[in-house]
């Protein structure tokens, strides 16, 4: 739906009247209320809006979206790439190369009916089947991004100089599906994000306030820890970029290594997906980005599949230690997967397997 006009959705946030478009992220010090994507990959979009206003939850209008058939969805790794992969992390961590590494893998459906997907209509389906905290919606056809987030992740959340982070690592159905290898796994995410700020944030500012805490979100359980510093002088949002992009809780560590394996072994680009994607508000000093989980994008000229063809994509992960099972990663990319999949297919409650 090319003609929709340009807009960004946080929140009871509504920003409209689109103003600017850059890839400097130096402009989020500047002036007005900026929407912003972050690709994986390093590409960054931020678009400011001349009019923010603060909106009621919108409920899904009947028919608004369809979305693909639930057994229409492909996968960038089969079950069996994606295993092999793990073995071959535990490799690479045997030989002392890297401690931990995401393994990730984009899965695909074509849309049934392109010309009326509205990555907005998604949002609202997704608000009622599978609220979020960080739940958001990008929607800049003309600069080809129609993202829908309903991340349950903090990437940066920014308040004067102060900067936050609040890495997930561990997922489960319940608590006691909880191993010690995933507790093990958010301290080294921790370690890693504190190593992040700290490189712009004051000498000592770097704390821990929250460490491995439990949190409930459909479907399923995380450890959620909390890291927050004090930014250095005369850094900003380009040094906050620099240091802490990719986000460490979807790279590894060390984060150098676990790209570099990455780069490897996944076959396809994961786009918005970990990346970042919120808002800042740089008249007021604040702003807050999500690590681009449980997200949803339309790509309008996929590869194969003509240039009147558009797909949804969304992607899957999980943190591959020493002590991982290659099965079990397989079975949490799975659990990830299934609600959102079936939320975003229209069906009331996922059934089978999610993903093939």
């Amino acid at each position: 739906m090319h003609d929709l006009p340009p807009l960004a959705r946080f929140g009871g946030l509504l920003a409209i009247d689109l103003r600017d478009v850059t890839s400097d992220p130096s402009a989020l010090d500047a002036k007005g209320f900026w929407a912003v994507v972050a690709d994986f990959e390093g590409r960054l979009l931020c678009a400011r809006f001349g009019d923010v206003r603060n909106v009621p939850p919108q409920a899904p209008a009947p028919g608004a979206w369809r979305g693909p058939a639930a057994a229409d969805w492909t996968s960038s790794l089969d079950r069996a790439a994606y295993t092999a992969g793990v073995r071959r992390i535990r490799r690479h961590i045997a030989a002392g190369e890297v401690y931990q590494a995401n393994l990730c893998r984009v899965l695909t459906a074509p849309l049934p009916d392109p010309a009326a997907a509205d990555v907005d209509a998604l949002s609202a389906v997704l608000a009622l089947g599978n609220p979020a905290p960080y739940a958001g919606t990008v929607r800049l056809p003309a600069h080809g991004v129609e993202v829908a987030t309903a991340s349950p992740e903090l990437f940066l959340r920014r308040t004067g100089r102060t900067v936050e982070s609040g890495p997930i690592k561990g997922t489960g159905r319940s608590p006691e599906d909880l191993l010690e290898k995933d507790h093990a796994e958010n301290v080294m995410i921790v370690d890693l994000v504190r190593n992040d700020l700290g490189r712009v944030c004051a000498t000592g500012s770097v704390t821990v306030p929250a460490l491995c805490a439990i949190e409930s979100h459909p479907g399923l359980v995380h450890l959620v820890s909390t890291v927050r510093g004090e930014l250095a002088p005369g850094a900003g949002w380009p040094e906050l970029f620099a240091a802490a992009f990719p986000p460490g809780s979807v790279t590894g560590a060390p984060k150098s290594s676990a790209l570099r394996i990455i780069g490897e072994l996944e076959t396809a680009p994961r786009g918005p997906y970990c990346g970042g994607i919120g808002w800042v508000d740089a008249d007021r000093g604040v702003g807050g980005l999500a690590v681009g989980i449980r997200t949803f994008w339309i790509d309008r000229a996929p590869a194969g599949h003509g240039s009147g063809g558009a797909v949804l994509r969304f992607g899957t992960g999980a943190g591959i230690t020493w002590g991982s099972d290659p099965e079990r990663e397989w079975d949490e990319t799975e659990l990830k997967a299934a609600r959102l999949l079936a939320v975003a297919s229209g069906v009331q409650q996922p059934t089978g397997r999610a993903a093939r």
